[in-house]
């Protein structure tokens, strides 16, 4: 004699996964999560450089504002520290003869800053009279 299987232990069937699907879904997961935090890591790691670039810019204006200002200093380099909030920006300032005039110095500010352990610069140029260097 043979039973027909009652509607309830068909649906039991069709509801459940089997190993080889649960073991498909594990190994996606064990494949896309480490992929999605690498791509969270480095849009955090883009959007700290971007912010402190910004930072570092104001930074390399403000000392060339400042040089255009006061006169700058007499040698043809310069050096220091700015902190601005809670982060270190180290700053060179380094003047030559402009090449096309020598009534001009080129004067180049170089910024340095760091982001999660690497080193980052932004570097800012302008055009003054040697006389005010």
């Amino acid at each position: 004699m043979r039973f027909a299987p009652s509607s309830n232990s068909v649906k039991r069937r069709r509801a459940a996964f089997t190993l080889a699907e649960v073991l498909a879904a594990l190994l996606f997961m064990a494949i896309v999560i480490p992929v999605a935090l690498e791509g969270l890591r480095i849009a955090s790691l883009a959007g700290q450089v971007g912010e402190r670039k910004a930072a570092a810019a104001r930074v390399a204006e403000r000392v060339l504002n400042e040089l255009a200002v006061t006169g700058g200093s007499t040698g043809t380099s310069d050096s220091g520290t700015i902190n601005e909030g809670q982060h270190e920006f180290r700053w060179t300032v380094e003047s030559v003869a402009w090449v096309e005039d020598s009534a001009l110095q080129e004067t180049t500010v170089r910024v340095v800053y760091f982001v999660q352990g690497r080193e980052y610069e932004v570097t800012v140029s302008t055009l003054m009279e040697a006389a005010t260097l």
